[in-house]
């Protein structure tokens, strides 16, 4: 039985992670009255910047992580890559109420894929390999075309290569050998890609978003539209395996659940226990945040509504587009900007959204379609 708190304001959260993620948490978290502690190896962090105490420390310091436990009355986390000693350090020593545990299965794609298998849920059919030999075996037990994945630290797009064909292999082998053991997983032929985002408080109530649709370019989630364009059928289907994904992981905080859909079948992709880049619209799209519903969980408080305000579809801000986006805003449809404060628009990375709230979704997007700031050629695909 978990320990079970309620904190009210204005009781310290430490949040290990100063990211965008911890960013908009710690915002929520201060409109409700908390104060913030944040650790981040860098200095001025997003999160950092609007903390009240930032300690820059590895997330493999434990002096770090004690400085950080002496701070606050309880810890979340904005990322699921923290090491496992540093976590049950943590759990340990001071109020972690979402545990470790789901952080040991989310960070280690194998171990994930095990759990998911273990509660019925359905999944891309799979193989671990550990040498080139059983890269050989998997392909011939799973076909192709597949996905050659990392099974730890892989994002928006990396540690992963596509296996079309046998003569892939050995190209595959090379770029990853040196992070085995790894996975191989089937390529499915997917119509879309789904997100379930959901929160679990520490006495069990649940809440679930609006399921969303992702569209990816690059392997980075470029854009999420709210409704899915889906049957209810298949809606209730996403609805379900969330809830029993939960149920199972006995989860605490927030849940993002990506799942493709091919037909009326779908396939739980990847986990992430924490808010998520495919729940950004909820800031203003629906009742209760993602971020703020996360504070609610982790401080014992009742859940807020997840209700749709109106339809929306938000957009990523990667480095090459923040600037051609302030640029062209008198020219773009109205919408809510964020920008995450990093200091530098690198290519690629995520430097802020926006997200435009609309009766019309289909003639907003075709409206996005044609701006100039998105304009550049969506090479490599959909995100698998």
């Amino acid at each position: 039985m978990k320990d079970v708190k309620r904190l009210l304001p204005p009781a310290k959260i430490g949040i290990l992670g100063g990211g965008q993620l911890g960013r908009m948490m710690a915002l929520s978290a201060r409109e409700m009255g908390y104060r913030i502690a944040v650790m981040e190896p860098a200095a001025d962090s997003p999160c950092g910047m609007i903390a009240d105490d930032e300690i820059v420390s590895g997330y493999d310091d434990q002096q770090g992580a004690a400085e950080l436990a002496k701070v606050c009355d309880v810890l979340t986390y904005e990322f699921e890559n923290i090491t496992a000693e540093t976590a049950a350090y943590l759990e340990e020593h001071m109020y972690l109420p979402q545990g470790s545990e789901l952080l040991k299965i989310s960070q280690d794609r194998l171990k994930e894929k095990e759990a998911v298998q273990s509660f019925g849920i359905p999944a891309a059919p799979w193989e671990a390999v550990y040498t080139y030999a059983g890269l050989k075996d998997a392909v011939a037990s799973i076909g192709l075309p597949a996905v050659f994945k990392t099974t730890r630290g892989g994002y928006d797009g990396k540690g992963q290569a596509v296996i079309q064909s046998e003569s892939d292999l050995h190209t595959a082998w090379e770029e990853l050998k040196e992070a085995a053991p790894l996975v191989l997983e089937k390529k499915i032929a997917f119509d879309l890609e789904l997100s379930v985002i959901m929160t679990r408080s520490t006495s069990g109530e649940m809440a679930i978003f609006p399921i969303a649709e992702n569209e990816h370019r690059n392997g980075i989630l470029h854009r999420t539209i709210v409704p899915a364009r889906i049957s209810d059928n298949l809606a209730e289907k996403a609805d379900m395996l969330a809830r029993r994904l939960a149920e199972s992981l006995e989860l605490t905080g927030t849940l993002a659940v990506e799942m493709f859909a091919e037909g009326e079948q779908l396939y739980v992709n990847e986990i992430a226990p924490r808010p998520h880049n495919s729940g950004h619209f909820s800031i203003n799209a629906c009742e209760t945040s993602q971020f703020e519903q996360h504070i609610r969980a982790v401080c014992g408080l009742p859940l807020g509504s997840t209700d749709l305000l109106k339809p929306a579809v938000m957009v990523n801000l990667l480095g090459q587009h923040l600037q051609p986006c302030l640029d062209e805003l008198d020219q773009l449809p109205a919408g809510h900007l964020h920008v995450y404060g990093k200091k530098e628009a690198k290519h690629n990375r995520k430097m802020g959204h926006i997200t435009f709230l609309t009766d019309d979704p289909e003639a907003l997007l075709h409206e996005l379609d044609e701006s100039p700031v998105w304009k550049e050629a969506a090479t490599g695909g959909t995100k698998r």
